[in-house]
């Protein structure tokens, strides 16, 4: 089943059927079961055994140009050995008698027994037959007219060789070509050809098979995490934001599968924290306006007199939802960016002692010590900041340890400079914060377990909007705490600021 959400009006229909323009968006749930195209392992074999044939395919092609000429030529050259071996031999004979007969010619015959597809003819200047080793496979008797076999016309298809007397005079031709065949390949010839062609097919064909066979193997070790992630895919849009891949590796899909991983933890912690944060947003709501409606309603009926305690009442509650709304306000504009950010050149050694000063009496009242440690060389620390941000980032950070340090901690704020840093650090004995807690540290409204359960009057936004600020300055906050012994939180930020930056 697939749901349809659709939100606009119905587009109305003109009188010739058309549609008007009309204000439509709409959003559909992934189908159960979509439709299903090529599997991937099945594409990547295909693409193997495609690659193998065309690979021999190609090969064939060659052979078939470059090496069938090669053997071609070969045959030729070999015939044409054979041819000048056997006028050589008739010369020799003709040289010891003087003349050029059927006794001289015959002297060619040892020719034919190299292969029986080999025709030897033997003529003299005028053309006259006077040897062809057929007539001795037919039987014939010498007293016989035989009839010579037919010459091939194409000289491409013979091979001749001249037979030469003591002056270099040509007296007769040998002529060799092969019986039954166009060219010069005897039947051995033709089948080893053949029979290389044939190895040439069968080795394609192993080819072939296994490119498939390995596409197949390989395929599959790749088709495999990627089904994975795609069945985790699913579940996490189904709803189930526990489901992981499992896929790791040093290769591309073994780090897409831990990318993904890595995502979905980062959703189920996001979801999670949305679903506390919208808790938490109507928990802050509710108590104020829960303590002024009960305070109004009972001096509706009577019950407490409509006097100026009361009406302080309702007034504190009032100044805390406004407080808590402002604080929202400002966490919003630091996260789109819409705060002014006033960067200048300030001493922040000056700046920080200067807010311990203003705040000491706060925390005396409170029964807590406050102290300020200057770690610089020389007494002074200059950075490019927004004065104004910075100090409320730090404040943040000592109303923060203020109420979570029990009467007699102590509170320190201390500054110092790592290579082109500012750190300022603020360090309290308070109740601390578990291991597992401190990455939601900077969520909106989060607070711990052991926190929840003391009275903090904080409004749950001051560490969000101190990492705002912070982020503001490029900079970084680092945390560190234990459970019952307290919490150090140090802000780095750098002391010049990119020109970009600034501009922005």
């Amino acid at each position: 089943m697939s749901a349809r959400f659709v939100m606009g009006e119905e587009p109305p229909s003109d009188e010739d059927g058309s549609l008007g323009r009309t204000s439509r968006n709409s959003w559909n749930t992934i189908k159960p079961s979509p439709k299903r195209g090529t599997p991937y392992a099945t594409s990547l074999t295909l693409a193997f055994a495609l690659t193998a044939i065309m690979t021999a395919g190609v090969l064939v092609s060659v052979l078939a140009v470059v090496w069938e000429g090669q053997f071609m030529a070969y045959a030729r050259q070999n015939m044409q050995s054979i041819a000048d071996s056997a006028a050589a031999s008739i010369s020799e004979a003709y040289q010891r008698t003087g003349k050029l007969d059927e006794a001289a010619a015959s002297s060619g015959a040892a020719t034919s027994s190299l292969s029986p597809d080999i025709v030897v003819q033997v003529s003299d200047v005028d053309g006259n037959v006077l040897y062809d080793d057929t007539w001795v496979r037919r039987g014939l008797e010498s007293d016989e007219d035989p009839a010579p076999t037919p010459v091939p016309t194409e000289q491409e298809d013979l091979v001749s060789a001249q037979i030469v007397n003591r002056a270099g005079e040509t007296v007769g031709t040998v002529k060799l070509w092969a019986i039954g065949s166009e060219t010069l390949l005897t039947s051995s010839d033709a089948s080893f050809r053949s029979n290389s062609y044939g190895a040439i097919a069968t080795a394609a064909a192993i080819a072939a098979i296994l490119a498939c066979v390995i596409g197949y193997f390989v395929s599959r070790s790749m088709a495999k995490p990627i089904q994975r992630i795609t069945s985790t895919a699913k579940q996490i849009r189904n709803g189930d934001l526990t489901a992981r891949t499992g896929v790791s590796g040093a290769d591309e899909i073994g780090q897409l599968g831990e990318t993904f991983d890595d995502m979905a933890s980062t959703i189920e912690r996001d979801i999670k924290l949305e679903h506390r944060l919208t808790g938490d947003v109507a928990h802050e709501l509710r108590t104020p306006l829960m303590a002024m409606q009960a305070t109004v309603e009972a001096m509706q009926d009577g019950v407490l007199p409509a006097d100026d305690e009361h009406f302080e009442v309702v007034a504190s509650e009032v100044r805390r939802l406004s407080r808590l709304i402002d604080a929202m306000l400002k966490l919003s504009r630091l996260e789109n960016g819409s705060t002014e950010f006033n960067s200048e050149r300030t001493d922040i050694v000056y700046l920080v002692r200067g807010l311990v000063s203003s705040q000491h009496q706060l925390f005396h009242e409170r029964g807590l010590h406050l102290r300020f440690v200057d770690e610089t060389p020389h007494g002074e620390l200059y950075a490019d900041v927004d004065p104004d941000l910075l100090r409320e980032a730090i404040v943040n950070l000592m109303s923060n340890a203020m109420r979570y340090t029990n009467a007699g901690g102590w509170v320190k704020v201390s500054l110092r400079q790592d290579r082109s840093d500012v750190l300022i650090s603020v360090q309290d004995t308070g109740i601390g914060i578990a291991k597992e807690d401190i990455p939601q540290t900077f969520a909106r409204f989060w607070r711990s377990d052991v926190s929840r359960e003391r009275e903090s009057g904080g409004l749950g936004v001051g560490l969000a909007i101190t990492k705002e600020i912070v982020d503001r300055h490029n900079g970084t906050i680092l945390v560190e705490s234990e459970l019952g012994k307290g919490t150090t939180f140090t802000l780095r930020i750098p002391q010049r600021r990119p020109r970009k930056s600034q501009e922005r």
